[in-house]
């Protein structure tokens, strides 16, 4: 039974009909401008292989960094849990997607590399295993079909 219901709007516009709109597969840039009210609009396109523009956000990019920022904000909340003051966290987080040769593909894996330090030598048992908690706790990683690893260091503080 579903504690709470939470909803969230978005616009996406396209904003590259360079005049000919979807006449053939170069004639149009894949950008896109994310908007939600009260927050700066997201420039977004496709991915560079699939003629997208590189300095913008794509969907993969998107749902890297909510798998990473989502196991971030769980982290942090179950050290406050456990009693562990973290003091800094930095995750390099990677992931790989396949093509299928169809048009389509998918994500196979998602690894976390996150970074943290806490105050106490005695907090790094603790640290390590809200690592778990946080997997579970994260909204985003319950909502994918492929695994979410996290490859953690725990760094003490002044050490």
């Amino acid at each position: 039974m579903a504690l709470g219901t939470h909803s969230y709007a978005l616009t996406t516009t396209w904003t590259g009909n360079l005049g000919t709109g979807t006449s053939s597969y170069r004639d149009y840039t894949r950008d896109v401008t994310v908007a939600i009210e009260g927050k700066p609009d997201l420039l977004a396109s496709s991915d560079k292989p699939f003629r997208g523009d590189p300095t913008r956000w794509n969907p993969e990019d998107m749902l890297l960094a909510a798998l990473s920022e989502c196991h971030l904000l769980s982290y942090l909340h179950a050290c406050v849990t456990a009693g562990v003051v973290v003091t800094d966290y930095r995750d390099d987080a990677s992931g790989t997607m396949e093509e299928d040769g169809r048009g389509s593909g998918a994500f196979t894996e998602v690894v976390l590399h996150p970074v943290v330090t806490v105050r106490d030598p005695a907090m790094v048992e603790a640290a390590h295993a809200a690592h778990a908690q946080a997997n579970a706790w994260c909204f985003i990683a319950n909502s994918v079909a492929f695994p979410v690893r996290h490859e953690a260091t725990i760094l003490v503080e002044g050490e």
